[in-house]
This record gives structure tokens, C-alpha cells and sequence, in this order.
């Protein structure tokens, strides 16, 4: 996915900027992280009171195994729902969720 790519996709939100950070993108907002593009698959992120949401809709939390212990660590950043990729208005919606939960994050 480009930076052209990315700013078309949140123009609903706003004027994004684009940071490469852990082999992908980090998409911010107003100076806030908001999403991830990592290996291709994008990802918004979500706390406590918008992970319901997102849960809700059919989205997968964003998981790795963790070393050297080897369990799977959860972050806050989740897929993105099936439908919005394709919907200006609804991806508005939920890129407004994740920059509300990174909002919170920062306090």
C-alpha cells in the first residue's frame, strides 16, 4: 500500500502522515498513531472501550509469540472490518474509533 494509497483510504478522517516503523507504516493523525500497515495487512488501533467494537465486527486482534518465552502477546491494533476498505463513510467511522482509542492512549 503507498502513502497516496493510505491518504485516500482516511481522507474521511483527515490529512494522515506516514512513519515506517517495525518493517511497515505507522499512520498517524494530529500526531497520533492511529494504524499500522505491516507485511501488506492493514490494522487499527483500539483500547478497552473500542475493542468491543471491533470484536463485534468481525475483526481479529494483532498477536505474536513472544520471545524467548513463547507466549502470544496481544497488542492494540486490530483488522479492519470487512466492508470498509471499500467504504469511504464507514471507513470514517472506524478510523475515527482508532484515533479516539490512540488519543486515550497518550494520556
Amino acid at each position: 500500500m503507498t502513502e497516496a494509497d493510505i491518504a485516500d483510504l482516511f481522507a474521511g478522517l483527515g490529512q494522515v502522515s506516514v512513519r515506517r516503523m517495525f518493517g511497515g507504516k505507522g499512520i498517524y493523525f494530529n500526531g497520533v498513531i492511529f494504524a499500522l500497515e505491516l507485511r501488506g495487512e492493514l490494522m487499527l488501533k483500539a483500547d478497552a472501550e473500542s475493542a468491543p467494537d471491533f470484536e463485534a465486527a468481525g475483526c481479529t486482534q494483532w498477536t505474536y509469540t513472544g520471545s524467548p518465552h513463547g507466549k502470544t502477546v496481544a497488542m492494540p491494533y486490530w483488522s479492519v472490518p470487512d466492508g470498509a476498505i471499500d467504504d469511504p463513510e464507514e471507513m470514517a467511522i472506524w478510523a475515527r474509533k482508532a484515533y479516539e482509542a490512540g488519543l486515550r492512549a497518550e494520556k
